[in-house]
Parts: C-alpha cells; structure tokens; sequence
C-alpha cells in the first residue's frame, strides 16, 4: 500500500460569528490558525490550501465554487488537485490539531475521524482513501453538509482531546 499522503486545509469559510474576519488570519497564542493547520500536515506529500491566496510559500491554493458555498464546496475543490492515495482534511479553525493528532488519524488508516468527548464526529478532521472521497462528494456540493457526504463511508472513530476537538468559531471561543 502506498503510505503517501496529501492535505486539503479548508480556510475558505465566512467567519461570520466572529464578525467576517478571514479566520486563517486570527492568532492564537501568537500563531496564525492557518500556521498551526500548516504544521499539523506537515508530513504531507502536497497541502492544498481552499480560500483566499496568502503570501505562504510550499502550498498549492485554490477556491471553492462557489466561493462561501460551504465546506463540501471547499473538499470538492482541493481534491481537485490531490494526487495521493489518502488525504488528511482539517478545517483551519481547530488549533487543537496538531502533527500528533494527524498522526494517530493516519495510524488507524483510511477512513478514520476525530471524535469529541461526547462521541460527537468531528467531520472536518480526518483521514480518507481519495477515490472514496472523490466518489462521496457530489456534483453540486454547494451547501451540502460533511455528514452526508462523509458519514456513510464509515469511518472509524478516533477520540480526540478537548483541545483537539475545539474550534474558533465565536470571540468566546478565541477567549478561552
């Protein structure tokens, strides 16, 4: 089996509860959301980074379409360009991931999800055989919802961390 693998790093969303700021620009502790995703699929053959063009060199950047139509838009674009056989798909708002959660998502193989601590999955950070994926995203994947397009290829369930498992969604969420 070939063990390479890709990223999709979806930073294209709104930001519309934290008041339309590009979340990949928010910091926290000191650090770029977009930064910590960077570093959490480091070990990936390409990362294919879905939102507006930053000056951050090594990734390959695209748009969904429509831009703003929602998370399945943004999968549908960057599987576009993966060419591995797996690929890693984390949300840019999850500071929590790391290398060492993308890590354990890889070790039990493909399809594998991050749960929180409630069972509840975490379906913008996991790991997929490409093709599956590829098949699973509709043709118009605008405002589709990940569950319905993830959900029935079964994937297995990783507990996460609550650090892991948390995301930037409001300033409340930036303050804790």
């Amino acid at each position: 089996m070939d063990d390479a693998w890709d990223a999709v790093v979806l930073a294209g969303g709104r930001g519309s509860r934290l008041g339309g700021v590009d979340k990949a620009a928010v910091e926290v502790g000191g650090r770029t959301l977009l930064d910590r995703a960077l570093d959490a699929v480091r070990g990936a053959r390409r990362v294919v980074v879905v939102g507006p063009e930053k000056p951050v060199p090594g990734v390959v950047w695209t748009r969904e379409d429509p831009p703003g139509g929602g998370p399945v838009a943004g999968l549908a674009a960057g599987l576009a360009l993966v060419t591995a056989p797996r690929v890693v798909v984390l949300a840019v708002d999850q500071p929590g991931v790391g290398a060492g959660t993308v890590a354990r998502l890889l070790a039990v193989g493909a399809p594998a999800v991050l749960v929180d601590a409630d069972g509840r999955e975490q379906w913008l950070t996991g790991v997929w055989r490409t093709a599956d994926l590829r098949a699973a995203v509709p043709a118009d994947p605008k405002d589709k919802s990940m569950r319905s397009v993830v959900g029935p290829l079964q994937p297995v369930r990783v507990k996460g961390s609550p650090e892991e498992t948390s995301d930037v969604d409001t300033p409340g969420d930036l303050g804790r």
